[in-house]
């Protein structure tokens, strides 16, 4: 292991609202201690929880909070190398509506309540283009029914951003056959999208992370889904 990342471990076991519990016990079906009380134990208020699935370096769960005091935002990813970056932003910034928590994507509803949380951002996931039947790739129907269902509110909205033409397509179309509400859809947002949504919409869109804009420079397009299940 590199001295660099290392330090970065060890930083980021000393924030404030980072939590990396053992995945073992996720594992074992053991609940996490919290599960449920999120806003009582680590944001001290009952306000709508967000989160940033596969969060990376945590763009958009930064770039949220700083805009919505009124909501909390959870970043989760499993390698703490990239969740270093935002906590260390969050932590020097002191955003009090943010935290992260190092896990698995697949083992999420150990870690959530029943209506929990209020609304999902899933940022360039990985599209898996061997999984025909969805059971890896975190933008499926079948994460949305057999994980995410089970924390999320009625009515919740699920956003999903991505450079992948294979996700946004197989993604789009679990969602038609599950019959879920298109609120927008998009294989080209910065091309025709960005000029028809409200402005609140358009300014989390026009956030865009560090592979985001290595790809548009490579005159990739970006794909967006909105859906409220």
């Amino acid at each position: 292991m590199g001295k660099g990342k290392l330090v970065k471990w060890q930083e980021l076991a000393s924030f404030d609202r980072v939590f990396e519990p053992p995945l073992q016990s996720a594992v074992d079906g053991m609940d996490f201690e919290w599960k449920g009380a999120w806003g009582e134990r680590v944001f001290g208020n009952d306000h709508p929880i967000v989160l940033e699935l596969g969060c990376g370096k945590g763009e958009y769960t930064i770039a949220q909070a700083r805009k919505d005091v009124s909501r909390n935002f959870i970043g989760v990813d499993i390698k703490g190398q990239r969740v270093w970056r935002g906590a260390k932003t969050a932590n020097e910034e002191e955003l009090l509506n943010v935290a992260f928590l190092r896990t698995r994507i697949e083992f999420l509803d150990r870690y959530f309540g029943p209506d929990e949380v209020s609304e999902i951002w899933l940022t360039f996931s990985d599209p898996q283009p061997k999984d025909e039947k969805g059971t890896k790739r975190i933008t499926s129907s079948v994460f949305i029914e057999k994980r995410y269902r089970n924390f999320l509110k009625p009515g919740s909205l699920i956003h999903v951003k991505s450079d992948s033409p294979l996700l946004y397509s197989l993604t789009k179309e679990g969602y038609e056959e599950a019959g879920y509400e298109i609120i927008y859809s998009s294989d080209d947002v910065y091309g025709e999208l960005i000029h028809r949504v409200p402005d609140e919409l358009r300014q989390l869109l026009e956030v865009k992370t560090f592979y985001e804009q290595m790809w548009l420079d490579e005159g990739r397009k970006i794909h967006y889904l909105q859906i409220r299940i």
